[in-house]
Order: structure tokens, then sequence, then C-alpha cells
């Protein structure tokens, strides 16, 4: 039987890069110290803060929200407030709006719901019917932002959770450098740098540097209820899952290698915005929210569709 390198009670856990066994209780410890850290080195919750995290159901958020209420809970100057949004998926968010009600419940959590629905009169399986690439990531991260970022204003949030893993963030960097995205590199971080608006909520990514295997595992050893099922969209996005896959047989190979990745997008993103030209947010004439064109992608895509 192998022992935690810490406690010497029985480990659960391997991690390779470090060559450390972990028991349950050190591995949830593990986890939290290292949001924490996050959480400090970037300055991203401040007294005084009201944050919104965006719970979608699935392991990240729901972490992201157990974490969040565990190391602030109790501090009476930062206020933690759940937004789910309802894409519209017929049997796969509808699996998990239950979930994240009855999670907020126990956590004593405000929670709003929102839908696509309801703001746009659109769901993504309409879009999907009529799509004819059938590239549904981008139209739902459209709205989605769109909507938590409304929602978090009209809340008086001053900051917006987001549950993205060193998974998602190293495959990001490396799609990004595939594109020659530059602009989107030069955003790249726990807190994306971004040209200030008075209507833009600024966003914080405390699971950064918590890899997507980790953050499941954590979610099972304490009990968090989360949807491990993919979206069925999913598939209509070959480079994001490819270069999943990629980077995953890269960390076989060479363990770490994602940690390396996101240092190095952290260096790469600080040139960049010292040497790039970011353009102003203004507000689209359509519906007065924050955007970089005269007319939102979000109003662009109800256009299109509707």
């Amino acid at each position: 039987m192998k022992k935690c390198s810490r406690c010497k009670n029985k480990a659960i856990y391997f991690r390779v890069n470090e060559g450390r066994y972990y028991c349950g209780k050190c591995f949830s410890k593990n986890i939290e110290d290292r949001v924490k850290r996050t959480i400090r080195k970037f300055n991203l919750v401040k007294d005084g803060d009201k944050i919104v995290v965006g719970l979608s159901g699935g392991k990240d958020s729901s972490n992201t929200l157990y974490i969040l209420k565990k190391i602030f809970g109790h501090n009476p100057k930062i206020k933690i407030i759940a937004v789910t949004i309802d894409e519209g998926i017929k049997g796969y968010r509808d699996k998990t709006l239950k979930g994240c009600v009855e999670f907020c419940k126990r956590l004593g959590i405000e929670h709003h719901i929102i839908s696509f629905e309801d703001s746009f009169h659109l769901t993504v399986d309409k879009i999907a019917k009529k799509s004819k690439d059938k590239g549904m990531c981008s139209f739902c991260g459209v709205f989605r932002r769109y909507l938590l970022n409304k929602k978090a204003r009209e809340l008086g949030a001053n900051k917006i959770a987001v549950g993205h893993n060193l998974d998602d963030e190293a495959q990001s960097i490396l799609m990004n450098v595939f594109k020659g995205d530059l602009l989107r590199l030069a955003r790249f971080g726990a807190e994306p740098k971004l040209k200030e608006h008075s209507k833009f909520i600024p966003r914080i990514k405390p699971l950064i540097m918590i890899p997507e295997k980790e953050s499941a595992l954590y979610a099972i050893i304490n009990n968090i209820p989360a949807y491990f099922d993919e979206c069925p969209y999913a598939v209509f996005n070959p480079l994001r899952m490819e270069t999943r896959d990629f980077l995953n047989k890269l960390e076989d190979r060479s363990p770490g290698i994602k940690y390396s990745i996101i240092n190095s997008g952290e260096k790469i993103a600080k040139i960049l915005r010292k040497n790039i030209k970011v353009g102003n947010i203004g507000t689209c004439e359509n519906c007065g929210e924050p955007s970089s064109e005269k007319i939102c992608k979000a109003c662009k895509i109800i256009e299109e569709f509707l």
C-alpha cells in the first residue's frame, strides 16, 4: 500500500511531475492552497469584492464556487453569488440545473438562472438546426459571456469568476498560437487584461493552475455535485478536441509540460501587452452592451438566426 508523502496515511493519488503521493485530505488541502496562491499572486480577490461565479454544474465551476466559499465565506466584506446560464440544450443542460440549485442551497449561496430562450428567444438547439457550419461553441460562448456580464452588472458585482482550469488555458494558448491570434494571447492570464469599460465586469480564473483530472478528483473527494458528461456540441469544435488530445499525449511523455505552457503564456502575454495595440471597447449601437464593433456579436447572431 502506497502512503501519503506528507502524513503517511493511505495514498489515493500520485502526482507524476512531483513524484509525490497524496491521501484525500492532503490532496484537497494542496488544491486549496494552490488556489490561494493563485489568488494572492494575481491579487484576484480583495475586501469589498462582489463576485459572480459562473456556475454551469460541471466540476470546474462547482469547485470554483465551493473553494471561494470555503476561503472567503466567513469574510463579511466579500460577497459571492452564483449565476447559471441555461443554453437550451435538451438532455444536457436540463440535467444540471437541479444540481446547481441544490448545491447553492447546500452552500447558502444566492443563485440566479438565466436562459438563452428568455433573453434572446433562441437556444443552442434552435441555432444548431439552422446553422450550416455547426460552429456551436462560438455562438454559445458569445451568448454566455454576454449574459454573465450583463447579470453580474445588474447584481452590482465587480468580478466574474469562471472555472477555467490548467488544461483549458494551456489548450487556448496553443490554439491561439496555431491561429496566430496575438490579441487573444495578450489577454491571457488569471485575470485577463482588457481595455476597461464601465459596463464590462473583469473576469478572474482561480483554478488556472489546477489540472483537469485533479479538479475532477477534488470534486469526487469533497462530494461536490458535478456533471461530467461532455456537451453534445463539443464534437463540432475539432481544433479544441485535437489540441486537448495532443497536450495529454505530451503530458504523458513529459509530466509538467502543461504548467510550462501556462508559465510561457504569462511571459508572452506581458510582452505582447507592451507592444500590441488593443482596440478600444465601445458600446453596441443596438443593445448598448460593451463591444469592440458597432454591433456586438450577440446582436449579429440574433439577427442571423431569428
